[in-house]
């Protein structure tokens, strides 16, 4: 029998009960819903794997640097139409953004114009708050949680393409550097980074290198390239095919053996 207050209505169930939900005690259920929604999207809709473009949404045609979002929209279009060639059981390479406008409107514009998927993972920001048009009907997600935004921009990447931007891209840009330094990701993800005046003029990677402050071998971990020809055929050259494709499934944890134990 379900038990009531003495109004003689029943209290909601618990994970009915928005102002728990919405309370500092929710909170964990609350990330767990932006971790599991996605992966149950992503397994329903047969998406397997990505490739995620960062880039700056306040970056307009009229812009100095504006004739990268054309770059961008065709580097999608190109992909896109190549990855739905490949006659996977499951999506492969799926065209994915942080949803907003700018570069990440373009690819995803891109994407759709090729008849593929293309993903948007939105969080609610000053100067990037809507979805763009393009992305897939969905596939829009809305994040409230950086950390696990972040976590779907990796989960299920194949590839990044950097184009030029500001805190937000090279935040999510050195996250994957990162990762790939220390090996805290199974599987090799490309790092491109489009536009080498701008990438040289504003990081300088080789006096990292020279004062010590990364490796030598550090600097392979990306590769520059200033065309959509030259992305595409890095991309093609690099990415591992397999047509029968599984969808994504918990990530795993990847934890580089101790020295001398066994793995």
């Amino acid at each position: 029998m379900t038990r009531t207050d003495q109004t003689g209505i029943a209290p909601p169930l618990a994970y009915h009960d928005k102002q728990f939900l919405d309370s500092e005690e929710g909170r964990p259920i609350r990330i767990l819903s932006e971790y599991l929604q996605p992966l149950e999207v992503f397994q329903r809709r047969r998406i397997h794997d990505t490739i995620v473009f960062f880039g700056s949404a306040r970056l307009r045609e009229s812009d100095p640097l504006g004739s990268y979002l054309g770059d961008a929209r065709e580097l999608a279009r190109s992909i896109t139409s190549w990855s739905e060639s490949l006659g996977s059981t499951a999506h492969r390479f799926v065209v994915c953004t942080g949803g907003g406008g700018g570069i990440m409107e373009a690819a995803n514009r891109g994407a759709a114009e090729a008849g593929g998927r293309t993903i948007g993972l939105n969080i609610g920001l000053p100067h990037e708050q809507r979805p763009n048009a393009f992305i897939t009907p969905g596939l829009s997600f809305q994040f409230h949680y950086f950390f696990m935004r972040k976590l779907w921009f990796a989960h299920v990447a194949r590839a990044i393409v950097a184009f030029p931007g500001g805190f937000g891209t090279l935040d999510e840009l050195f996250e994957f550097l990162t990762l790939l330094q220390t090996g805290k990701i199974g599987e090799r993800i490309i790092v491109l980074l489009y536009g080498s005046s701008y990438w040289n003029e504003i990081i300088n990677f080789k006096a990292l290198a020279r004062h010590g402050m990364i490796d030598e071998k550090d600097l392979d971990l990306f590769h520059t390239v200033d065309s959509t020809t030259e992305a595409l055929a890095i991309l093609k050259q690099k990415l591992v095919i397999h047509t029968e494709a599984k969808t994504p499934a918990i990530a795993p944890s990847v934890t580089p053996p101790e020295r001398g134990a066994t793995a």
